[in-house]
């Protein structure tokens, strides 16, 4: 049963990081032309350099998935940052109104789905005795 739940997991990793690589990759490739907004050369290239970030998290994620269940520290942190970046989206929402749907499916991305992968990483690595010493 821990293999298979292990398995599904890799899965469920290696699924949920193709949205952040293919936003991240677009967004750099694409700068803030990608939402038809017009924006300065100074907005354009911090769009293109938050993209990056976005990108680099999908790799970490990606990276993740062999050996998966010895991966809880990185995986921690993977999350943490995720959740920052989601909070700040959430703060924006509140001081600027609704954003479009893709922005409101990232939030639940960054603050649902991303801790939820996080704490199952962390029963897989219980499971296979591979958890983080306390």
């Amino acid at each position: 049963m821990a293999g298979r739940e292990r398995r599904w997991l890799q899965y469920a990793v290696a699924v949920a990081g193709i949205v952040p690589v293919a936003a991240g990759l677009t967004g750099a490739l694409l700068g803030a032309g990608l939402t038809g907004d017009r924006i300065s050369i100074t907005g354009d290239s911090h769009y293109r350099y938050l993209s990056g970030l976005l990108l680099g998290v999908g790799i970490i994620g990606w990276s993740c998935i062999p050996a998966i269940e010895a991966k809880t520290g990185r995986l921690q942190l993977l999350t943490l940052i995720v959740i920052v970046g989601g909070l700040s989206r959430l703060l924006g929402l509140g001081l600027t109104g609704v954003p479009s749907l893709p922005m409101i499916l990232a939030l639940g991305m960054e603050l649902a789905v991303t801790p939820l992968i996080c704490l199952w990483q962390m029963r897989v690595a219980r499971a296979h005795g591979t958890e983080l010493p306390r």
